[in-house]
């Protein structure tokens, strides 16, 4: 089944139930509102020009809705990043897709400092002109069966396209990915079965939908179990998070480690009683902010594992199947592969490989890029560029990126696991990254970049002590904090453009 049809079904059960509750513009959303807001903006979309539209919309009502009613009138959208870079990368989508019209919010525009770019079409004044008799007719669409209703809106293939998300561009230019109603939809139903959600869910939405850990788990999973969302489009507002989470009773919680010490260090005790899963993903979640969350508030994180290309989620840890330091076993639906780096034969358990998934999870393929998609997906099998292991019991330990991978003395050692060493020696709202820069006698030099100074001697002969000499970092630098995407992941190329650029300026000196 599509998406939108599922809503549809969903909307006319639910009916009057708070459908999301938009903590941003303070307005509160009925299912039977959402039906009819999604069919009014439908009739406005559909004038558009057919195929690609892109959506540049904060984590709000709008942006759900926006995506509703492009998908009821048989147009894809591209969700384009607006943190960082946003003229830029609306125009790489634009030129990438092949498309013009982009729907966004002046408000959010100046906010985040953001000149018009030509196609650009405003929310405001979408809905400002609405008129009348669009809303009359609207309204009147909604009344209908739901059978009905779903033969007068768009009624494609579940293997059409959804929606197209690029990849965070955190080592190279981003890639457009194609998930279909299938990709998403699949992976809906095997995260419901692993966490066992209900329509009695209420969700925290702060992650932005144009990254594909919000999109799933913030969007189309409540949406289609008729939850509750809540959504607030500022997840480094830490404090108003706590908040909501608590004055709202929310059950479900995501986001990534950077995230989540925002919230460890803005909460008090009792703000997370109603949560039932606060689930970390994107990045490593570190043993130490485990701990603490542990400690303060008596729960337990979570930790999953995902790739945009596979919708998102592959393995996750859940409250009937944990092990910490795991990214939990492969959801249901999923199959994992650990592949041999060098030969390519299955690898026993334990024993680390590449890591390959296949599924109906896995993307259809990168939008016009046959060779980037065969390069990835073979035989069915997704390359997710991962390094992990499975043990006798099943669970997924991820290791890194290959490309977080850095060869010394013939030796591979991983930057994750250096990482983890040096991360369980800071204090405890110090973070760090380890990246790899060209070494003109070795091949490579280790440097550790940390948010606050440190005792190098002190810290080196502890790290001595858990990894082998040539894994030891180098030289080690302070910036004041870890440049972040606006997902929250770490972006390792800007920090290893800096290095690069220090080191440069320190041997020019």
């Amino acid at each position: 089944m599509q998406l939108h049809h599922n809503f549809i079904d969903v909307a006319k059960a639910m009916g009057d139930k708070l459908a999301i509750h938009d903590f941003t513009t303070n307005k509160e959303v009925s299912y039977s509102r959402a039906l009819l807001a999604s069919l009014l903006l439908r009739s406005v979309f559909k004038k558009y020009d057919k195929g690609f539209i892109g959506v540049m919309l904060p984590t709000s009502a709008g942006c759900i809705l926006t995506k509703l009613g492009l998908l009821m009138c048989s147009r894809i959208p591209v969700m384009i990043n607006y943190s960082t870079g946003a003229e830029q990368n609306a125009i790489y989508a634009q030129k990438k897709c092949d498309f013009r019209t982009i729907i966004t919010s002046r408000g959010l525009l100046e906010k985040i400092e953001c000149p018009h770019v030509d196609g650009m079409i405003y929310i405001e004044d979408i809905m400002e002109n609405l008129s009348g008799l669009q809303k009359v007719r609207a309204a009147a669409l909604s009344k209908l069966p739901a059978g009905l209703l779903k033969k007068l809106v768009d009624s494609g293939k579940e293997d059409d396209t959804a929606v197209i998300l690029f990849t965070s561009g955190s080592e190279k230019d981003p890639k457009a990915v194609q998930l279909s109603h299938k990709n998403i939809g699949s992976n809906v139903n095997s995260a419901t079965e692993r966490f066992n959600f209900t329509a009695d869910d209420i969700f925290l939405s702060s992650l932005p939908y144009f990254h594909v850990f919000g999109l799933t788990v913030n969007l189309w999973i409540p949406l289609h179990h008729g939850a509750t969302i809540l959504t607030y489009a500022n997840p480094l507002e830490y404090r108003k998070i706590c908040e909501i989470v608590r004055d709202h009773k929310a059950t479900l919680m995501v986001g990534t480690p950077s995230f989540f010490w925002g919230y460890l260090r803005k909460s008090e005790k009792g703000d997370f009683e109603s949560l039932r899963i606060a689930l970390v993903g994107a990045d490593k979640c570190p043993d130490s902010l485990r701990e603490a969350y542990q400690e303060k508030h008596d729960a337990t994180l979570y930790e999953g594992y995902g790739a945009t290309e596979c919708a998102p989620v592959i393995s996750a840890n859940s409250p009937e199947d944990n092990r910490a330091g795991s990214v939990g076993k492969p959801i249901p639906g999923v199959q994992v592969r650990i592949e041999n780096y060098e030969t390519g034969e299955e690898c026993g358990p334990g024993e680390d490989g590449r890591i390959l998934v296949k599924g109906d999870n896995v993307m259809k393929g990168y939008f016009d890029d046959f060779e980037q998609t065969s390069l990835h997906i073979r035989r069915g099998w997704y390359d997710t560029g991962d390094m992990g292991n499975i043990d006798e019991e099943g669970y997924l330990w991820h290791v890194g990126r290959i490309k977080r991978f850095v060869k010394i003395g013939g030796e591979m050692i991983s930057l994750v696991r250096i990482e983890t060493v040096l991360d369980n020696l800071l204090p405890e709202d110090a973070h760090c990254c380890v990246v790899e820069i060209p070494d003109s006698t070795k091949g490579a030099k280790i440097v550790a970049v940390t948010t606050e100074e440190i005792n190098e001697k002190t810290t080196l002969k502890s790290m001595a002590e858990q990894l082998p000499k040539i894994a030891l970092p180098k030289q080690f630098l302070v910036m004041e904090d870890l440049p972040k995407m606006g997902s929250g992941k770490i972006d390792f190329r800007t920090i290893t453009e800096r290095v690069r650029e220090q080191h440069a300026e320190q041997r020019k000196n």
